[in-house]
């Protein structure tokens, strides 16, 4: 699914994300300015695409008894999405079980799959091309007419004057001439529309070549054969419209030279591979070749806006024609990039992209889990949070100090998350103290163009989500975040963690409850200390490490790991 081009997300019955793939985290990066502001495992796909939706597209399947339903839906950020939902059946139901146990396992299924695609460009393009052909219908009827009018006036008034006659000729030649151009400029419109319509595609060239006799051979009755073909290239083309032009050229050849049979040729120099149409006994000028080149593509009752030309540019190609008068033989060569296939890849590089690939995946999550519960009764093992980590100006947020950096991690089903991150420099519009610089090591140089807190803060709490906030020291950040929320427009309103009085809950007889203290308690490495990513993850990876400790002592549930961290001494602290 790594390397599907359709974005995968599936979910267990809930909603929530149990897997992702990496096109589907491309697919909503960007949007609020953040890879995982949205898309994460263990959130709920319902902020990234209507529940109502989901939830008629599996209604439909089962009454239906359908395997999948597509629906559009709109991003946040307006683009289309085309989504196609499947349901995963409960363990047992086979393909082949009567209807009753189909549609039993259609209501009550484990999950559901959704494939995404982004359709905006391909929305944009037929946008345009339904733009286009109604400009040109509606600016067509005023040259249209006066052609009429003309024509009808030359031909019931034969008695006219020269000069009439050629005024009237005049308007016939201008608005003939107008005409032609506003169609000519249509035409080139939608040829450039049509040109980045189809993607370019990794495929072995013996592949093409396949297709390529077949479809020659078809479109043009003409006897088509190998006559070399290296089976280890690979090409990047647009391969439709690389056979179009192939196609193309053999009709126009066949037409207009009698060619009775070709044969193609596959090789590869260097970093380019090259195609060759050949043939023997005719030749054509240079001229002609350069005119069927440039000639909008038409064969067998298919045509095109696209030329030869447009099609080789398309893939960064080149296309030329060579003849051998020796051997009378010539050819059409087509020279294309050449691409390092699969099978190229070295046992070491793919052993090594494999295993720098971060897990989207989490199936435990398929399991139900108790949402019926109240927040503070449900398990702390069970529970998504959000760990982070504020550096600051200052030690005083009361009395103007600002945040400069946020840095979180998610832990869901106490994985920690490293590649569901989020960090953000922030601009706090004073100066930045030097006592504080030495212990961020942030410049005030590094902040120059970053945004705002009232920007940052709602993309912050959109990763949040409905995680449960942790922090060390968290009196200390949160009262940073609650001076500014107003002004950003979100609230803060999750139940928060405090690893420094989880610490005084677990370590009730140490005298210090410092992070790197309770990290080396812990057999945690502390690494990037004061930056808010590292401190972060330090903070993350001990709060796990507490968890089986305050289960030892009883407290295995949100409001028991609350109720006990506010008995402590250090609770008083406020900032």
């Amino acid at each position: 699914m790594s390397e599907l081009a359709q974005g995968v997300i599936v979910c267990n019955p809930d909603g929530r994300v149990l897997l992702y793939n990496r096109r589907a985290r491309a697919l909503f990066a960007g949007s609020t300015g953040h890879d995982m502001a949205a898309l994460g495992l263990g959130r709920s796909i319902y902020g990234l695409i209507d529940r109502h939706l989901i939830a008629y597209a599996l209604e439909h399947i089962n009454v239906r008894r359908q395997t999948d339903r597509h629906f559009v839906a709109v991003a946040a950020d307006g683009r289309l999405l085309r989504v196609v939902v499947a349901p995963i059946p409960q363990a047992g139901a086979a393909a082949g079980d009567d209807a009753d146990a189909q549609t039993e396992a259609a209501s009550g299924f484990s999950g559901y799959m959704t494939m995404i695609e982004d359709m905006t460009a391909t929305f944009d393009s037929e946008s345009t091309r339904d733009r286009l052909l109604q400009d040109l219908t509606e600016s067509s009827r005023g040259p249209v007419a006066s052609l009429r009018a003309a024509a009808e006036t030359l031909h019931d008034y034969t008695d006219m004057s020269a000069e009439e006659n050629r005024r009237f000729l005049a308007v016939v030649r201008d608005e003939a001439e107008g005409l032609a151009a506003r169609v000519e400029a249509a035409a080139r419109q939608y040829a450039s529309v049509l040109k980045a319509r189809w993607p370019l595609e990794e495929m072995l060239g013996v592949d093409l070549l396949t297709a390529a006799r077949r479809r020659i051979a078809d479109r043009c009755a003409l006897q088509v054969s190998f006559e070399e073909a290296d089976p280890e290239v690979w090409i990047k083309v647009d391969g439709f419209s690389l056979l179009q032009a192939m196609t193309y050229l053999a009709a126009r050849m066949q037409a207009e030279y009698g060619i009775k049979d070709l044969r193609l040729r596959l090789g590869r120099e260097g970093e380019m591979a090259h195609i060759d149409l050949i043939w023997s006994g005719v030749f054509m000028s240079t001229e002609t070749v350069m005119l069927w080149e440039l000639d909008p593509m038409n064969v067998a009752g298919e045509s095109s806006p696209l030329t030869v030309r447009d099609v080789v540019e398309r893939t960064g190609g080149e296309i030329w024609f060579q003849r051998n008068r020796a051997t009378r033989r010539a050819f059409f060569r087509f020279l294309l990039p050449a691409f390092k296939g699969l099978a190229a890849v070295s046992t070491e590089a793919a052993a090594a992209l494999v295993d720098s690939r971060p897990e989207f995946y989490d199936f435990d999550l398929f399991k139900h889990e108790e949402t019926s519960l109240a927040l503070d009764d449900r398990l702390l093992a069970q529970l998504s949070y959000t760990v982070f980590d504020t550096e600051t100006t200052g030690l005083e947020p009361s009395a103007g100090d600002e945040i400069i950096q946020i840095g979180a991690v998610r832990i869901v089903n106490r994985r920690l998350l490293r590649h569901e991150a989020f960090e953000q420099l922030v601009d706090p519009r004073r100066t930045l103290p030097k006592q504080s610089m030495k212990i961020h090591h942030i410049s005030a140089e590094m902040l120059v163009g970053q945004p705002p807190i009232e920007s940052v803060l709602p993309m912050f709490r959109a990763f949040v989500g409905d995680s449960v906030l942790v922090a060390h020291n968290a009196a200390f950040d949160m009262r940073f975040l609650e001076l500014k929320q107003a002004a950003a427009g979100v609230r803060f309103d999750r139940p928060v963690l405090d690893t420094f009085l989880l610490s005084a809950v677990v370590f009730p007889n140490q005298e210090s409850h410092r992070l790197e203290a309770i990290a080396e308690r812990l057999g945690v490495s502390v690494l990037g200390r004061h930056t808010a990513m590292g401190d972060a993850i330090v903070t993350a990876e001990v709060f796990l490490k507490m968890l089986p400790l305050l289960a030892d002592k009883g407290i295995r549930t949100l409001g028991q790991a609350r109720e006990a961290s506010e008995k402590t001494y250090h609770a008083r602290i406020h900032y």
